[in-house]
């Protein structure tokens, strides 16, 4: 049978908003449940998540931690991260139609993952872990819901199970959810262009230089005269030469 661990405190209760639905030494807000981190990535892209589980009771480590992939939104890349002190078992299961990872088609999907302590690594209470994942490529849908399972050293087991609430209430023991938004279509490149001058600055220009080149010639004009006159004169001041 599968207990769910709350505090039995009515003054716990009233102060942080939390129904207690059993005296089993729980002591945890409605907040403290498994979820994934970040809550959102972008459709068609990679993602590295990571499953958080805070350990909800006073007495008992949590030993086991499962994650159920939606099968509404199968994923052709799933890896683990290792956890110091922890397992992961991976499941998979079939697809159809399958899912196209870069040219390639895959008939198999990861189902399931599912991390196991060893030794001393257990959560222990008033602890948290992290179970890091890599997923992708992300389905075109709206949101993946991953049910998850934790189990307890004293064989307890809470079901992080429930999808959300229509209205945007939080179920009393909510599923982690990751929302997936649709890739927005990068800008096409703007290419760089020489800014051009106006034709009436391209007129001018050309003006300019007629001019420029038309006032040089007349400078070298009037310099090869005076040259001509001055070679002219001393010509005729030389005496002619007697025989």
């Amino acid at each position: 049978m599968i207990r769910t661990r709350r505090s039995a405190s009515a003054a716990a209760a009233v102060a942080l908003g939390v129904v207690a639905t059993g005296v089993f030494g729980f002591a945890a807000p409605a907040s403290a449940h498994v979820s994934v981190n970040p809550k959102e990535a972008t459709q068609g892209g990679y993602t590295r998540v990571a499953f958080r589980v805070p350990n909800e009771s006073d007495s008992a480590s949590t030993t086991k931690v499962e994650v159920v992939l939606p099968e509404n939104a199968p994923v052709g890349s799933v890896s683990t991260q290792p956890v110091p002190g922890w397992t992961v078992a991976v499941e998979k299961r079939k697809v159809d139609p399958p899912i196209e990872v870069h040219g390639s088609q895959l008939t198999e999907a990861v189902s399931k993952l599912t991390w196991t302590a060893t030794g001393d690594a257990a959560i222990k209470p008033g602890q948290f872990q992290e179970f890091p994942v890599s997923l992708g490529p992300l389905p075109k849908v709206d949101a993946m819901v991953f049910k998850s399972l934790q189990t307890y050293s004293d064989g307890n087991v809470v079901r992080w199970i429930d999808e959300p609430a229509a209205g945007g209430q939080e179920p009393e023991h909510p599923a982690p959810v990751l929302a997936l938004t649709a890739a927005t279509p990068s800008a096409a490149p703007v290419a760089a262009t020489a800014p051009q001058a106006d034709d009436d600055d391209d007129e001018a220009e050309g003006n300019g230089a007629a001019t420029g080149l038309g006032i040089a010639g007349l400078v070298a004009g009037v310099a090869g005269l005076a040259l001509g006159g001055l070679a002219f004169a001393r010509t005729r001041r030389e005496p002619t030469p007697k025989a």
